[in-house]
């Protein structure tokens, strides 16, 4: 069961019509909808139930608010607006994505595929699928938890007569589960063919609280819509033959040529003009609305008993926007993410042809040490190849989920998670050393087959050139992810990567060629006496070929910038807690 207690939008945020004081029950077992015209409120009620926009009221689902649900995909399944998938993302893809973020096996994918009748198009991108399609999409990400409750916002929105009829089907076999489905809608019909229980919202109140036979009965009445250019005299006929019979018929002009019949049939009135020689371009059954509060007892407010009271109206407990779950399985998460669209390979095989474009022109000018020559590194820029393509990987780690919130659907955000940090600091760190040693291959392959092997020799000091290589192609990695997560976007994370050595590394050599009174020298014995028992593998040499590395101008800067980023990517996340 969900229950709506007192709900009530915050006037100074709220740019459409205020909600005030709305409380309801959907119960289990049932279909229950949210009627209103656009602009009743029907989608602001939503987002205060769901903790999505500040506000007043609590709503509980099964006895316990939103924000005390451990799992809350796991209790409600959502569906607000469209869903904002990667474009490039296939549809499977981004349905196992979501599978390690709500933390179910990767196979329930396919099950929920089947259940909305999207199999046939599972391999096709986002950005090709219809609307109609698009809705199939979001009622499977609500689906995908498994939830007790559904909570959709105009569902039916760009669906065929057909598809509604599907879709209505599924919410009602949910239901008869012992699920709680609550879905707002504009349309009459829709409300009364499907659902148990109607709430009518009328400009931000709740006016009516109806089962479905009774509103039926109170708010829609058949019609018969007739459009001819002998409107007037049809009309007349249509009475006094309904005098003759003894019949109440009700006849309303409408604008241009157009009559609504109320109290007799299509055949009658079509039978009525065939024989007065009437030409009729329309005739129609519809249903007309007779207003959001006829027939209807207007439930009462806690605010208006109040008052009628002598007392002032109790406020409701304040609403706090709810934070961004983090996934369940980030790691799991990050690579399904990381692999699920094509960027990462064009921006592999993009880097490898420059870098040997790179290489040859270096190779051709013999100017270069030959670690340049391996890296594609030249002195006129600031970074390899390797380098960048790196730092653009890591920066796309955040930048496309802050531009494409499949996290957060139902708002613009992406959780501040350090397990999330940390699983895309370690794939976009693997990612780079894949990266630079790949660069490093592919360049001494094409040196090899181009120059001969004189060009294609492997450096003295190779291991500590390759622990330099590495940790300088990680290092940017990780400065574009934290760059792309504080300032949320990828081009600031590109950016951020481009000023170490443009901004940062200047400041560094400067202070490095300054005089010093100490020096460090012996600082590898120490680290040996310091230890208790042997490194393993020879440890010592990488420590201190790490420890070389830093104390170069671009090692020093990677070394300061990703601590400075690191330190404002928790001070930003903490501050987001706080407040």
């Amino acid at each position: 069961m969900i229950q709506a207690i007192g709900l009530t939008g915050d006037p100074r945020n709220d740019l459409s019509p205020v909600v005030d004081d709305v409380s309801f029950e959907a119960r289990a077992g049932q279909v229950t909808a949210l009627l209103g015209a656009s602009g009743a409120g029907k989608t602001t009620v939503l987002r205060l139930m769901l903790e999505l926009r500040p506000g007043r009221g609590i709503t509980y689902f099964r006895g316990r608010p939103l924000h005390r649900l451990a799992q809350p995909a796991r209790e409600v399944g959502v569906l607000l607006g469209d869903v904002p998938g990667h474009p490039a993302r296939t549809v499977r893809g981004h349905l196992r994505m979501l599978c390690a973020a709500v933390g179910v096996p990767a196979r329930r994918a396919d099950e929920v595929l089947e259940a909305v009748g999207l199999l046939g198009v599972q391999d096709e991108r986002l950005d090709t699928l219809s609307r109609g399609m698009d809705r199939h999409l979001g009622l499977a990400c609500a689906l995908l938890a498994d939830p007790h409750s559904l909570v959709l916002d105009d569902p039916a929105a760009g669906l065929s007569a057909r598809e509604s009829r599907w879709l209505h089907g599924v919410l009602r076999a949910h239901a008869a589960r012992g699920g709680t489905v609550l879905f707002t809608t504009a349309d009459l019909k829709e409300a009364a063919l499907t659902a148990d229980r109607v709430i009518t919202l009328d400009e931000g109140r709740l006016v009516a609280d109806q089962e479905a036979a009774d509103f039926a009965h109170t708010r829609l009445r058949p019609r018969v819509t007739v459009r001819s250019p002998h409107a007037p005299r049809l009309g007349d006929l249509l009475v006094k033959e309904a005098r003759t019979a003894r019949r109440s018929v009700e006849i309303v002009h409408e604008d241009g040529n157009r009559l609504s019949v109320y109290g007799s049939t299509c055949a009658d009135v079509g039978e009525t003009a065939f024989r007065h020689g009437i030409l009729v371009h329309e005739l129609a059954d519809e249903i007309a609305d007779m207003g959001p509060t006829a027939g209807a007892n207007e439930p009462r407010s806690r605010s208006a008993e109040a008052s009628e009271q002598g007392d002032g109206p109790p406020l409701p407990p304040p609403i706090t926007i709810r934070s961004i779950p983090s996934p369940q399985h980030p790691l799991r998460y990050e690579l399904r993410r990381a692999t699920g669209i094509g960027t990462s390979s064009l921006a592999a095989a993009a880097v490898l042809v420059a870098s040997a474009l790179i290489s040859l022109l270096l190779a051709r000018a013999g100017h270069a040490s030959q670690a340049r020559l391996l890296a594609a590194w030249p002195q006129l820029l600031p970074l390899p190849p390797a380098a960048l393509g790196a730092g653009l990987l890591g920066a796309l780690a955040f930048g496309d989920e802050f531009r494409h919130p499949a996290l957060a659907a139902d708002r613009d955000g992406v959780p501040r998670r350090l397990g999330l940090l940390a699983a895309k600091l370690l794939v976009a760190g693997v990612t780079a050393v894949a990266l630079a040693f790949l660069t490093v291959g592919f360049d001494f392959e094409v040196l090899y087959l181009v120059y001969g092997r004189k060009a294609a020799e492997v450096p003295a000091d190779w291991l500590s050139a390759a622990v330099s290589w590495a940790g300088m192609v990680v290092g940017c990695a990780w400065a574009g992810v934290l760059a792309a997560g504080i300032f949320r976007s990828t081009t600031a994370g590109l950016a951020a990567v481009l000023a170490v050595p443009v901004v940062v590394v200047p400041v560094v050599r400067n202070v490095l060629e300054a005089g010093s009174v100490r020096i460090a020298a012996g600082f590898a014995a120490r680290m040996r006496e310091l230890a208790l028992l042997p490194w393993p593998f020879g440890g010592q040499r990488y420590l201190a070929a790490m420890v070389r590395m830093i104390t170069q101008p671009v090692g020093g800067a990677l070394a300061l910038s990703l601590a400075a980023l690191l330190g404002a990517y928790l001070l930003t996340t903490l501050r987001g807690r706080a407040r």
